[in-house]
């Protein structure tokens, strides 16, 4: 079954849509960096944005940060038009670049305070807002050191501290894992879950361990349009059995082939002496009915059943056929 499922139709409506994406493009002169692309976005879900280097993410995140706007298409953020309310969506978006402008001389209060300013919090709020994002940051020991000071995953989390301000409902964060060591790396995950009980999360990243650690969707680019939007623990969930039997049967894969559960069979290299078999199943098929007459089908004609298991495929392998099965 192709993996790729390319999404420029309306998107399927998500109840409780915190973002909604139609039609969206962005051309920059003659080259189409983004096309056509539709998806919407429920409260409170982490969703993962993946793609090659150009496949046209940071364009994505820059139009829903207001930053750019688009070619075509439209940008709905909390119930509210971003082409006609570009200020008031701001107003509740935080955004964590990859590469966030710091003042290093500056001591990481001073500038959250100065992040705060910016955001437009007002003076009587400022200094509480502040303090309220360097806890949940847990960087209150460190609240008064130059930044200059601070390790990358610290650095990482002053960048999350400037993004939470203010309390957004949004927060789209551009590998805030990068460079960070096991340690920092789960601290930012766990942070990035508490984050996601009042927010709703974006998550652009090269690491795909990242995104199953933490996501409950995936959006999947290439070539400037969405070729997967899809719920992580359903991309995960094969309707491919691989059987593992004797050899002493040389038309069992015959018999495999006429089940009627069974959409395509491919048989596999022997090994150890041993035949393998990989069952796609069709659509409709019922997962425990199939393997149970794959089993029948074996002993019944005279083999041996060493092994019959779902397919598990992990995002790496999914993301790879994305990008090599399309056109």
């Amino acid at each position: 079954m192709n993996t790729v499922l390319f999404a420029n139709q309306v998107a399927t409506r998500v109840p409780g849509s915190m973002i909604e994406v139609q039609s969206l493009s962005r051309r920059y002169g003659n080259t189409l960096a983004v096309d056509d692309v539709s998806f919407q976005i429920g409260n409170h879900e982490i969703v993962g944005l993946l793609g090659h280097n150009g496949a046209g993410k940071t364009t994505i995140m820059r139009m829903l940060s207001g930053y750019l706007e688009p070619s075509a298409g439209s940008i709905n953020i909390g119930g509210l038009d971003l082409a006609s309310s570009v200020q008031d969506v701001q107003q509740q978006l935080g955004y964590l670049p990859e590469n966030l402008p710091v003042y290093p001389d500056m001591m990481v209060a001073d500038y959250l305070d100065y992040a705060a300013t910016l955001k437009g919090i007002e003076h009587a709020q400022r200094r509480q807002e502040v303090r309220r994002a360097i806890a949940a940051t847990e960087l209150t020991g460190r609240a008064l050191d130059p930044i200059s000071n601070l390790s990358r995953g610290l650095k990482q989390r002053v960048g999350v501290a400037q993004a939470i301000l203010g309390r957004p409902s949004l927060l789209i964060l551009d590998e805030p894992t990068n460079g960070l060591d096991p340690d920092q790396t789960e601290h930012m995950r766990r942070l990035i879950r508490q984050l996601a009980r009042h927010a709703t999360v974006i998550l652009s990243t090269h690491i795909m361990q990242e995104v199953e650690a933490l996501c409950d969707r995936v959006l999947v680019l290439r070539n400037g349009r969405l070729a997967l939007n899809q719920r992580l623990d359903e991309l995960q969930t094969s309707r491919t059995l691989l059987l593992c039997t004797d050899t002493s049967i040389a038309d069992l894969h015959a018999y495999l082939a006429r089940l009627p559960q069974v959409a395509r069979l491919e048989v596999q290299p022997e090994l150890n002496g041993r035949a393998n078999y990989a069952l796609t199943l069709h659509e409709r098929s019922e997962l425990d009915t199939a393997a149970n007459n794959i089993a029948q089908c074996v002993i019944k004609a005279g083999a041996r059943l060493y092994r019959l298991e779902t397919q598990v495929k992990d995002l790496q392998t999914v993301f790879r056929e994305v990008n090599r099965d399309g056109h």
